[in-house]
């Protein structure tokens, strides 16, 4: 009789999928925010694109990788990109660029990006690429992100850089 109490008892609990290894509970169909993320009426969305809400290059969802977003004038027109990764790839592919802002992960402005102090390689996880690319308009900001998170505070040239090996 215990033993087929056991067997019960720990059939319910795999079954139930309602406890992970820790024995702390864990809900069901619910949605983990990324980092990256900011809800949509939060996101800035400024490109003259059909598909206003896609990264230009790959279509991933703006507003679910805001705070990596670039934002460039592309063969003329207003584009607007997921990460440094995907504008990356359109200079690699020889798309003349110009007035490339970031998202500053801060404030969730669009900053010039050329004045912008990337941390590179934090724990956080990154967009595109495994190599994180996170974005700063103050530099004691980029320094505090980098002292809690980990990574290398570095100019956009430098982070441009690193995102183009992802090409190689």
């Amino acid at each position: 009789m215990k033993r087929g109490y056991l067997y019960f008892v720990i059939l319910s609990i795999l079954i139930s999928g309602c406890v992970n290894s820790k024995n702390i509970e864990v809900k069901k169909n619910t949605k983990m925010q990324m980092f990256q993320s900011v809800s949509p009426k939060d996101a800035k969305i400024l490109q003259d694109t059909e598909q206003k809400s896609s990264c230009s290059n790959c279509g991933m969802n703006l507003p679910t990788f805001f705070k990596t977003n670039h934002l460039a004038k592309v063969d003329g027109k207003t584009k607007q990109f997921c990460s440094i990764h995907c504008l990356a790839k359109s200079i690699k592919d020889g798309a003349k660029v110009e007035d490339i802002k970031v998202v500053d992960t801060k404030t969730l402005k669009f900053i010039d990006a050329k004045k912008a102090f990337y941390v590179v390689g934090s724990k956080k996880k990154g967009t595109m690429s495994g190599v994180s690319k996170y974005a700063f308009e103050n530099k004691d900001d980029a320094l505090a992100f980098a002292k809690e998170n980990g990574g290398e505070v570095m100019s956009f040239e430098r982070a441009l850089e690193v995102a183009k090996k992802d090409f190689k």
